[in-house]
């Protein structure tokens, strides 16, 4: 692991930052080398590493290379650090347990900066809050950047992380360099993403995708840590610059919120890129089959989040003789090449998935995959070195104890068993079910269903609503008028 300061003819501000690093470093006996990695840099990427060490004064800073030694490295001192555990039962797997404010994508932090409103959301009623998105403009994200930023990396490494979202030199690839100052989120994106010195040696003085990322807790803390990680969720922003191909993200480890490779570049940000390219950054999956004869199709589903992608990309086919391959479960990257035939990649090279459900019956593939090279987040830990979720449907052995991503004993349990319980175990009265009734839709919720639909694209899209999408819900009325 090298770790260096920076050297290069520059203003007076960044060579009086380059040499209050190279003491601290020098004190610290930090640095391998000093000048060599960064000159190495592409120029672009080089400059925007400076403007972020600048921002955000770090003690260290540390390209990475992706190489497997880095990252074992990376993993020991995570495991230092308290915010991994080795899981004696698998072939490196590790579990992390975050701050419990700090488990999810914060959807009301999340916002698109452009110059018009209208340019990221439509414009709801007067009086209705939008529920579309969340639009900032390039004022207050300024303001909120230089609120949050400046020396927010204080006594911590920056990780300078350039990757690719596609395989290295596609046509369809993508390339971004990403600041943080999170180890965990280096070891994630090494998974997710195709990163590394490949990166840089195919981006060269190339187009990236600025991405800025902290954890929001300068060093020395203020109070303890929970979990031993690190979050600031008081004042998480998530924001997105499409114009400029920037991301920046702060207070928020998660993995959501801070792998900027994914929802934020390969969806958002992606999408202003291919619509400006003329492509598609589409949330589905890739799944490739095969028929008895060997032909072979693939496919493209769109699902909203937790509705079974995953599942369906890594289905195994119950027909003999055909073979499913699953190309990617979240994200595709689709183009019409030069003979009008649609193509598409996963921008993505790991998979980042939602554990609860997930069973031997749901998605048997997906727990062979887990079983080596993987980073389980929040959930349970089986005493004999496993893990455990809702909907495993795994046999605990005799001995075994499961202990809570929140640290505290856990025992497996039935809602059925516990509604029998509540219930006196009494069956009475639930036998002659009239099913049709029970199916039935009268037509008053068709009225009120039509009259709700009406009501949220009045408040939501208002003016931009195109006069087809109207016409269309006029007719939907007129038809459950007369039913």
């Amino acid at each position: 692991m090298f770790f260096f300061s920076l050297h290069r003819p520059c203003s007076r501000t960044v060579k009086a930052w380059v040499e209050a690093q190279r003491v601290r470093c020098r004190r610290a006996h930090a640095v391998q080398t000093l000048n060599a990695q960064m000159e190495r840099l592409p120029p672009g990427v080089r400059e925007f590493v400076i403007r972020g060490a600048e921002l955000c004064n770090p003690q260290n800073i540390h390209v990475c290379d992706g190489s497997p030694s880095e990252n074992d490295t990376l993993l020991t001192l995570l495991q230092q650090e308290g915010m991994l555990k080795k899981l004696s039962k698998y072939s490196n797997c590790w579990l992390a347990r975050t701050d419990p404010k700090d488990v999810a994508r914060v959807e009301s932090k999340t916002v698109i900066v452009t110059d018009k409103q209208r340019d990221t959301v439509p414009i709801p009623l007067e009086g209705a809050k939008g529920q579309l998105g969340n639009w900032m403009s390039p004022q207050d994200f300024d303001r909120a950047k230089g609120e949050r930023f400046p020396g927010c990396m204080k006594g911590r490494t920056m990780y300078v992380l350039p990757f690719s979202m596609g395989p290295v030199g596609s046509p369809l690839a993508k390339y971004g360099v990403q600041l943080t100052d999170s180890p965990y989120v280096v070891a994630s994106m090494r998974i997710m993403t195709r990163m590394g010195k490949p990166v840089l040696d195919a981006l060269g003085d190339g187009e990236f995708v600025r991405c800025l990322h902290s954890v929001g807790q300068p060093l020395p803390l203020k109070a303890p840590l929970v979990n031993s990680w690190p979050c600031n969720p008081e004042n998480t922003l998530i924001a997105h610059v499409p114009d400029n191909r920037e991301i920046v993200s702060f207070g928020s480890g998660y993995g959501g919120n801070s792998l900027l490779g994914k929802k934020c570049f390969a969806l958002r940000i992606a999408s202003r890129i291919a619509k400006d390219e003329g492509w598609l950054a589409e949330h589905m999956l890739i799944l490739g089959i095969t028929n008895p004869a060997g032909r072979k199709r693939y496919i493209a589903a769109a699902f909203p989040s937790a509705c079974g992608k995953t599942n369906l990309a890594m289905m195994r086919p119950s027909l003999p003789g055909w073979k499913v391959q699953c190309v990617g479960d979240d994200i595709a990257w689709m183009k019409f090449d030069s003979e009008g035939r649609l193509r598409a990649i996963n921008p993505e090279n790991g998979f980042f998935g939602v554990a609860p459900g997930t069973s031997v019956k749901t998605n048997p593939n997906a727990l062979k995959t887990v079983e080596k090279n993987t980073i389980f987040t929040n959930v349970g830990e089986t005493s004999d070195g496993g893990v455990y979720w809702e909907g495993l449907d795994q046999e605990i052995p005799p001995g075994v104890t499961v202990t809570s991503w929140l640290g505290k004993p856990w025992k497996k349990g039935q809602i059925g068993g516990w509604c029998s319980k509540r219930l006196g175990g009494c069956k009475q009265g639930i036998g002659g079910v009239d099913t049709n009734e029970l199916f039935s839709l009268p037509k008053g919720f068709w009225e009120r269903e039509v009259q709700e639909v009406g009501k949220y694209l009045t408040e939501q899209v208002n003016d931009d609503l195109p006069p087809q999408i109207m016409e269309e819900l006029k007719g939907l009325h007129t038809r459950v008028s007369s039913m």
